[in-house]
């Protein structure tokens, strides 16, 4: 009888290192895609908040709501508790048990619309200086509605490690990777740390006053008109002379901008 041929234990070693080689040049790819769907899931979810806020104001003739350091109107409490279906976490930080840094969660009492305390999450935030304040001396820089010029660059919503901030032009950056926190317990104190996420590949996403979405490059949040006393030329962007080695040592190989 004619012997049935099989493969030799070295023909086998040969198959299982060609796709073991297969796998490690495939797997960075597949992380790519798997992190850019997480940051197209990520700019769905600020369309659909953009509409909300495009609503209320168009309900409240341009103007945004009223909001205090408290966290009065919280737009969690406004939306979110309205519609459950609509999500308050970034794809690349849902995760409700993981707190503080770029992936994690905040979590703060407040009360909904009912006035009873509960414990809401997320990592989206609103950029407080778009809140329809009072106008005296104290709150100088509101924006307070969407009738103002270049709405395409005032953030309005978007990646955050509060539920919201309020940068301002000379914040500093983080110092390292995931550093949130400003240091001076007054939420007008280096804000930008909570807004410079490095969730997207040295990105982050937001949605502007105009109701757009876009990628914005970590060291770009400095040239954007957070208030509109805002100086767009500053000491952290390129007019203004900064310089990559003037950046911590995990942002220096980032964009400029």
């Amino acid at each position: 009888m004619a012997k049935q041929k099989g493969f030799t234990l070295i023909e086998l070693l040969v198959v299982i290192a060609i796709i073991a080689l297969l796998m490690a040049i495939l797997m960075p790819a597949l992380n790519r895609v798997k992190k850019q769907a997480k940051s197209v899931g990520c700019q769905s979810n600020l369309r659909q908040w953009a509409l909300i806020f495009s609503i209320y104001m168009d309900e409240n003739d341009g103007y945004f709501a009223y909001g205090d350091s408290s966290g009065r109107w919280r737009w969690v409490i406004q939306a979110h508790h309205r519609d459950r279906k609509l999500s308050v976490c970034c794809p690349e930080a849902s995760n409700p048990d993981r707190h503080g840094g770029t992936f994690g969660v905040w979590g703060a009492e407040s009360l909904d619309s009912d006035y009873v305390a509960q414990e809401d999450y997320g990592s989206y935030g609103i950029n407080r200086w778009v809140y329809n304040r009072k106008n005296d001396q104290s709150h100088e820089g509101y924006f307070k509605t969407r009738n103002v010029a270049g709405t395409n660059q005032i953030p309005l919503f978007l990646d955050c490690s509060w539920y919201g901030a309020g940068p301002l032009d000379y914040d500093m950056p983080p110092e390292y990777e995931g550093h949130t926190q400003n240091g001076t317990g007054h939420w007008r104190g280096d804000n930008m740390r909570r807004v410079c996420l490095n969730r997207h590949n040295a990105a982050t996403n937001s949605a502007f006053l105009d109701f757009s979405v876009r990628r914005i490059g970590l060291k770009e949040l400095w040239t954007l008109k957070w208030n509109s006393n805002y100086e767009t030329v500053n000491s952290w962007t390129k007019a203004g002379g900064v310089r990559p080695e003037d950046w911590p040592q995990w942002m220096r190989t980032f964009q400029d901008y």
